[in-house]
């Protein structure tokens, strides 16, 4: 028996554009999308449920031209339930947030879910696994923060590798073709062991948009490091 055989076939790689030019906002995700990119990851905070302030539906509407694949829509808000109708009207395939920020949690998941939209939920690094003990069945997604949200730049956490490797056993058990994604920290030098771990979709922001190298090379580079990382956990015995 393999090490990891319960890993997924897909690996996706999602640039934040918190970390992206904002003056060129619509040609900096045709840029990435152009460079490989499988997802736009596109983080809103209210500099209320976390200290800083960025992006509303309407940005999400004006890029969703230039966004030929699906834009990840993370709520970093709270309340949460007044702006999830706005970003599914303004193009969101994916809308995410966090349990603490709503008083329903599953209620929130069956809205988006009635929009046509994916559901997912996001754990902060302190966020007990538990939360997710009731809600599998409406969840199409789950967000592994690496860092404290806020700020992008941060380093990654190492205890969120045993985490990933929690929440990917609670997928399998479900049959459910279920994506777990890590944001925080991720760039070529740790994607290896993100993607081992069990992440099937992996946020990176600085890692793409401030690597230095033409976008391609830093998406190219964090896809192969995923790859082998996932490959040497297949072949890994215990």
């Amino acid at each position: 028996m393999t090490r990891r055989d319960n890993l997924p076939g897909i690996l996706r790689i999602a640039p934040s554009l918190l970390s992206a030019d904002f003056a060129r906002l619509g040609e900096e995700v045709a840029a990435v999308v152009d460079a490989g990119a499988d997802l736009i990851h596109f983080d809103v905070m209210d500099n209320h449920y976390v200290p800083n302030l960025t992006i509303g539906p309407l940005v999400c509407d004006a890029i969703r031209p230039y966004a030929k694949v699906p834009i990840d829509v993370h709520l970093m808000v709270k309340p949460v339930d007044a702006l999830i109708p706005m970003f599914a009207q303004a193009g969101a395939s994916i809308i995410s947030f966090h349990p603490e920020a709503s008083d329903h949690v599953d209620r929130s998941l069956q809205l988006i879910r009635s929009l046509g939209v994916k559901a997912g939920l996001v754990l902060n690094p302190a966020t007990p696994v538990s939360w997710l003990d009731h809600v599998m069945d409406s969840v199409d997604l789950i967000l592994l923060m690496s860092v404290n949200p806020g700020f992008g730049g941060q380093r990654f956490i190492e205890s969120t590798l045993p985490k990933i490797e929690a929440v990917r056993k609670r997928i399998a058990a479900t049959g459910r073709d279920i994506w777990l994604e890590v944001d925080g920290g991720v760039k070529a030098d740790n994607a290896a062991r993100v993607a081992s771990a069990g992440a099937d979709t992996l946020v990176a922001g600085s890692a793409v948009f401030g690597a230095g190298v033409p976008y391609r090379d830093a998406i190219g580079a964090l896809r192969r490091q995923a790859e082998a990382g996932r490959a040497e956990a297949r072949h890994a015995i215990v």
